[in-house]
């Protein structure tokens, strides 16, 4: 692949497509909340640049990660979303209520900690091998005075998720903006707390789901933690492709796959909502 470069951006040769990715994977569901409610699930890692060359007439994969399933135990991660050689690691399940589960797990953002026999501990994002990271860490558990154990939010794709404090689970943390579709849209955020009363904690922005509340589908967020011992967690929101080139070219999006195509400013953008299959460009 030889591309000529003008003013420090990658210029295409005939062969070649230029395209913008964002790339986020499914995110964590919410722990099971036991007596004292379960942390939020950690945001899908999220991965975003421009200027990436591909060529035409040559097939990519795609997958998109589907997000953890709610449960009455530690949340289940997410699942990768890919395009090419370009991979965003699932969301941290949240921790629960139960022995052994309390710690949140670890992902592309991180799932929050929840509190049985002592507070736990966030799970940690990923900051793999590139700027910038995928996501952020939970946030902890609290230990308090019965009945005030608290969880902490998961991590989002901007900010940590929030620590569990006297009275009131942590908040998830914030998604991250993008206008890669023409509009500015915040996506990836963090499941907020459980807990056994009012105080839960909230969504983080950008899709994070509150206590037993699903993350947005499509954006990548956290579940929330659960609140007793009887319900499911907040399941992950699915992860999304969304891939933006020139007008001048046509993308075949293949079987397997569920995407759309729209038009904006000289650029089309094809936005794949499920699946694993294969795209490629003329």
């Amino acid at each position: 692949m030889i591309s000529n470069v003008i003013s420090g951006l990658l210029t295409p040769t005939d062969n070649e497509v230029n395209v913008e990715y964002l790339v986020i994977a499914g995110g964590g569901a919410g722990g099971g909340g036991g007596s004292f409610g379960g942390g939020g699930g950690g945001a899908g890692g999220y991965r975003t640049a421009a200027n990436f060359l591909r060529l035409k007439s040559t097939n990519y994969s795609v997958t998109v990660g589907a997000g953890g399933a709610g449960a009455q135990t530690r949340g289940v991660s997410g699942n990768t979303s890919s395009f090419s050689t370009i991979s965003s690691s699932g969301g941290g399940g949240g921790g629960a209520n139960i022995t052994g589960d309390r710690d949140g797990r670890s992902g592309g953002s991180g799932g929050g900690g929840a509190f049985f026999g002592g507070a736990g501990a966030g799970g940690a994002g990923n900051a793999g091998s590139y700027s910038p990271v995928e996501g952020y860490a939970g946030g902890s558990g609290f230990e308090g005075s019965s009945p005030n154990f608290r969880a902490g939010g998961g991590g989002g794709s901007s900010a940590v998720g929030a620590n569990g404090v006297t009275g009131q689970s942590g908040a998830g943390g914030a998604g991250t903006a993008s206008s890669i579709t023409g509009s500015s849209v915040t996506r990836a955020g963090g499941g907020g707390g459980g807990g056994s009363s009012t105080a839960t904690g909230a969504g983080g922005s950008g899709g994070g789901g509150g206590a037993n509340t699903a993350g947005t589908a499509n954006t990548g967020s956290g579940g929330g933690g659960g609140t007793d011992l009887n319900k499911a967690s907040g399941s992950g929101g699915s992860g999304v492709v969304i891939l933006k080139y020139p007008s001048t070219l046509t993308i075949t999006i293949g079987a397997g796959l569920t995407g759309s195509t729209a038009t904006s400013g000289g650029f089309k953008i094809s936005t794949i909502t499920a699946g694993t299959g294969n795209v490629s460009w003329a």
